[in-house]
């Protein structure tokens, strides 16, 4: 019994061993499969990103290049300038630019002057004055009681324009042209044939500053006289009282007659005549003189000065203050005529407020 006992304990241990041994082996081959698995996925892995990398870095030389080669075929930005070549506009620019100023030259040498005496429209012999009646489409009713009193009808116009002296309602185009408001002018005119038109103007209250120059231009191209006169239709003129005025001016150049007056500039937006550019009268706020009411009269080589700068001459909210800026720059001679100022009273007045 005693032998035997060590035997099997040995037997025990060497087996014991022996399981030790294989439990080992098998744990080192497992931790090698798991070591080479994710050697292998590492690997894989390595390879998907260095793929990626490269086709990544294939894709931007291959858009670098699509760009480079748009950009080499798109147009170039055009400049206004390389437009206008491009459109065949710039000599037409030029052009514009250089018949400008012929026709700035044209109207200075009374080139037009002696184009209307040509075809009619001006006789040879200067004219005394013409007169030109602001009207609007709202004034039927006033250009009748005008005609009725001071204004001769038609047959007693041409009578007055063999005394030098031609009177015509002036008034400019309806917004919407040819409407009913342009259609009954033209009946109207062709019923009294006293009517001045002017085509390029629009009639409207806003549009009353550069109604002068238009007026002036116009009757300028047209007649050929030593005075031109604009007349408000809101008043009564003794009309033999205002040629002798002007008779007795005769062979004055640069003259500007009327009511002269200097005035508060108005400044508060919606007070009566608000003037928007009131900062550029000064700290004071005063305008300069200038011929106010409702009748002032120009020269000739005045009223020409106009035609020929209508374009850049600066017009102000109110018409007898843009008149005035406008002489300003010149060698004008001021006449300040009391007959003139319509609204007072004196026994030598020549226009009274109707």
């Amino acid at each position: 019994m005693e032998s035997i006992l060590p035997t099997t304990s040995s037997f025990s241990s060497s087996s014991s061993s022996k399981s030790d041994r294989r439990s080992k082996s098998k744990s080192s081959q497992t931790s090698s499969k798991h070591s080479l698995v994710m050697a292998l996925i590492s690997c894989f892995a390595w390879l998907y990103v260095a793929g990626r990398l490269w086709q990544d870095a294939e894709n931007r030389v291959l858009l670098a290049t699509l760009l480079k080669k748009n950009s080499d075929q798109r147009p170039k930005m055009l400049t206004v300038e390389d437009k206008l070549m491009v459109l065949g506009c710039k000599d037409l620019e030029r052009r514009i630019v250089e018949v400008e100023m012929e026709l700035t030259v044209a109207k200075s040498q009374g080139y037009l002057k002696n184009q209307l005496k040509q075809s009619g429209i001006s006789s040879g012999k200067q004219l005394l004055a013409v007169i030109g009646i602001y009207t609007g489409f709202g004034g039927h009713l006033r250009r009748n009681m005008i005609r009725g009193s001071w204004v001769p009808n038609v047959d007693a116009l041409s009578e007055l324009e063999e005394r030098g002296v031609v009177v015509r309602f002036v008034i400019g185009r309806s917004p919407n042209r040819g409407d009913s408001l342009d259609r009954n002018i033209n009946e109207e005119n062709r019923a009294t044939k006293d009517f001045l038109i002017l085509e390029i103007h629009e009639e409207a209250q806003e549009e009353l500053p550069k109604k002068a120059k238009y007026f002036f231009s116009s009757a300028i191209q047209t007649w050929d006289a030593e005075f031109y006169v604009k007349v408000d239709d809101n008043i009564d003129v003794d009309l033999d009282g205002l040629i002798e005025l002007l008779q007795n001016r005769r062979g004055q150049d640069s003259s500007y007659i009327g009511c002269m007056k200097s005035g508060e500039v108005v400044s508060e937006e919606g007070r009566a005549w608000y003037e928007p550019e009131w900062w550029k009268f000064g700290d004071e706020k005063s305008y300069f003189r200038h011929a106010a009411g409702s009748v002032l009269v120009l020269s000739k080589n005045l009223t020409q000065y106009i035609n020929t700068n209508s374009a850049s001459l600066k017009s102000y909210a109110h018409e007898d203050i843009s008149i005035g800026s406008w002489m300003m720059g010149l060698q004008t001679t001021y006449t300040d005529d009391s007959r003139l100022c319509c609204s007072t009273s004196g026994q030598d007045k020549v226009c009274s407020l109707a």
